[in-house]
């Protein structure tokens, strides 16, 4: 039965907060991380130098979470990755919250090919800054530069190495540190960056490998700062935009199971992926219809193609390197959400083991989205029905970076995800006015190199059920001939991709290029297999090389689309641990099976993301890139689901048939005498 909008809530927030768990995949709360950190410690796990790098929620199995119903008892687990500070030595513990026990243990192993290490840990990410200003050479450097007045107010940015295969490298647990200037308290840092200069440091022994020092590049000294005291006044010819809605909002909300309109969904986040949603249906006639089991952007590459020696090796996985989900932001009303907004907190945890709550991590409203559709009869009648859509979104900042991640659900069944890139680009220094192949001046001795953003969302899919194919749909042209008579014809392919080796795909514009996921079992009223498509923008898929670094560790980012056969541990594109990765892991590995995905459990992984070749209009801070794709209906419903849309009586549309305007709307007379008697009408009576 479908849950009751709050009607109360008519203008600013509501906050879910997580106590207890009421759902088999409700996120972490603050109870169960604490018991976590207990069960560890009682199991003598977290001793003195020992971090908790990573701690996810372990989702049940799928047949157990179908069969669950409300109010049955609950298995929770979770996953946690060690990390002693001491010798570097990784392990991975799984643990019963529930039955408060270890369910397994194991070392991992860091020190061999293809080696990998944790996410940069906070400790790690304020340490490298004392440890890079005790380094002589470091001083020394800083010194030869002129700069020793700002020596002990600069940062030190720790940032994920690589991987390079260097035999000072394999196996170690190290960053690379940049340094930019603070010249006064409160600057942006970003916009003075110490060109030529870059630092090795040790996270284990806690010291510098080496210093690299080249070059006399001056500091830019120029403020990049950006808020009104350095870029005001404010301008005042904005005027206020309100959104109110006095009826409430239209969704429901149940611990985290959201319902709005036809939709249904559970809402979830976690430490290193973020907002995930869950077992998404649409409501159709009494059926709620499944069309994704789990849906999430598990991770994200981030590389410049700039051959400087100080950037040549930037690649940065921000989910896997970083934590996407910890690195998010308590979202503020009028600020990240406007309207009527319905929050979720959040808890993580630090890297001793306790909970951390992220007030107002996720965000939930409506908002108008235009004409759902139009149609003006050969009378002149006009029938319009407006589309509104639901967000939920929340936002991740990596170091200069901000990304928002942007869910969209719509009235026709379809859904958009929208990933928002802004904050800061990253700033090297040059000689002002000098040309750089690889980077634009976007100020005066500011130079950022080109670089991409490659995300990689993936879809458990399950249109009508678990078993569905996939399929490749774009246009085909026909040549003049007998099946093309007068050259005008076109027509569509429609081709099954039935393992995972032919469903690596790119993108293609050009031939208006989809892929289709069909189920295996159910059909339209048409006779034709009920079906959603991916509609991919197409943008630049990893423009490395085959013979590089990033493109083994980041070769997730090689194909606009993956197909797989679901299994409970394939969750990330690049594995479990891309930092210093030597590379292969995730999705190229998991594809040498060639698993069926002939009426399979399937999972799509799809890369996209921009290209940025950075703008002056990029500095100090950049505008939003927006980046995406849709999962858009074709042959999952019978008919345009809107059609019961009710017209909106305060709109300057809704006539009643001698012309004249409705109850409440203003502005649509045919030019005859109206006899409308709205006082508020603006129709010319």
């Amino acid at each position: 039965m479908a849950h009751t909008p709050d009607a109360s809530h008519t203008h600013g927030k509501r906050v879910s907060t997580p106590i207890s768990a009421q759902h088999p995949l409700d996120p972490l709360n603050e109870a169960e991380i604490t018991r976590v950190r207990s069960i560890l410690e009682n199991a003598g796990y977290l001793t003195e130098h020992v971090r908790m790098a990573m701690l996810l929620p372990l989702d049940p199995p799928k047949s157990e979470v179908a069969s669950w119903k409300p109010g049955a008892s609950l298995e929770r687990r979770a996953v946690v990755t060690l990390l002693d500070r001491s010798n570097a030595e990784h392990s991975e513990v799984k643990v019963s919250i529930t039955k408060g026990s270890v369910e397994d243990h194991r070392v991992l192993p860091t020190g061999e090919a293809p080696y990998g290490q944790a996410a940069i840990l906070m400790e790690e990410f304020y340490e490298v800054g004392e440890i890079v200003k005790a380094s002589p050479e470091w001083r020394a450097a800083m010194e030869r530069r002129g700069l020793s007045e700002f020596i002990d107010g600069c940062f030190c940015s720790p940032l994920a190495p690589g991987y390079f295969g260097k035999d000072d490298e394999m196996g170690r647990r190290f960053v690379r540190s940049f340094t930019y200037l603070i010249p006064n308290e409160g600057d942006s840092p970003w916009a003075h960056p110490v060109e030529g200069l870059i630092v090795r440091v040790d996270l284990t022994n806690h010291s510098v490998i080496d210093v690299y020092d080249e070059g006399d590049v001056p500091t830019p000294m120029q403020h990049g700062n950006y808020n009104l005291d350095a870029q005001g006044p404010a301008r005042t010819s904005l005027k206020p935009i309100d959104i109110t809605m006095p009826e409430g909002p239209s969704f429901s909300v149940d611990g985290n199971i959201v319902e709005w309109e036809s939709w249904k969904l559970h809402v979830g986040f976690n430490a290193r992926e973020g907002l995930v949603l869950n077992n998404v249906s649409w409501r159709d006639g009494g059926e709620d219809r499944p069309v994704l089991t789990r849906a999430s952007v598990p991770e994200m590459v981030v590389p410049y193609g700039d051959t400087d020696e100080t950037r040549y090796w930037i690649s940065y996985f921000d989910a896997g390197e970083y934590l996407l989900g910890r690195s998010a932001n308590s979202l503020a009303l009028g600020c990240d959400c406007l309207g009527v907004i319905h929050y979720f907190d959040g808890f993580v945890n630090d890297d001793l083991g306790n909970a951390v709550k992220i007030p107002q991590v996720i965000c939930m409203h409506e908002e108008d989205y235009g004409i759902q559709w139009k149609h003006t009869d050969l009378d002149g009648k006009t029938d319009t029905r407006r589309s509104r859509r639901l967000v939920i979104s929340y936002f991740a900042t990596v170091g200069n970076y901000d990304y928002g991640f942007f869910w969209y659900l719509y009235l026709d069944g379809s859904i958009q995800f929208e990933a928002k890139a802004t904050g800061v680009v990253f700033a090297g220094a040059g000689i002002p006015g000098s040309d750089n192949r690889y980077n634009t001046e976007v100020s005066p001795g500011i130079f950022t190199p080109v670089h991409q953003h490659i995300f990689s969302a993936r879809l458990d899919v399950a249109i009508d059920g678990e078993d569905n194919t996939i399929n490749e749909i774009e246009a085909v042209q026909i040549p003049t001939g007998p099946d093309n008579p007068r050259g005008n014809a076109f027509t569509w392919s429609h081709t099954q991709l039935k393992t995972e080796q032919q469903a690596q795909r790119m993108a293609n514009g050009a031939m208006s290029r989809v892929w289709e996921v069909a189920s295996a079992h159910r059909k339209n009223h048409v006779g034709k297999p009920t079906a959603y498509w991916l509609i991919p923008e197409g943008k630049s898929a990893l423009l490395a090389q085959p013979d590089s670094s990033v493109y083994a560790r980041a070769n997730f980012a090689t194909k606009h689309l993956w197909g797989t056969r679901f299994a409970e541990d394939e969750l990330y594109p690049a594995g479990q641990y891309p930092n210093s990765n030597a590379g292969w892991a995730g999705l190229p590995t998991w594809t040498k099976a060639d698993r069926s995905l002939d009426g399979e459990d399937i999972v799509l992984w799809h890369s996209f993301g921009p290209t940025h070749f950075p703008r002056t209009e990029d500095w100090p801070v950049m505008p939003v890139d927006y980046s995406g794709f849709w999962f858009k209906p074709h042959g999952f419903l019978d008919q345009n689901p809107t059609m019961n849309l009710p017209e909106d009586s305060r709109s300057s549309c809704a006539m009643s048939e001698d012309g004249c305007c409705s109850a409440g709307a203003c502005g649509c007379c045919s030019g005859e005498e109206c006899k409308c008697s709205n006082p508020n009408c603006d129709c010319g009576k």
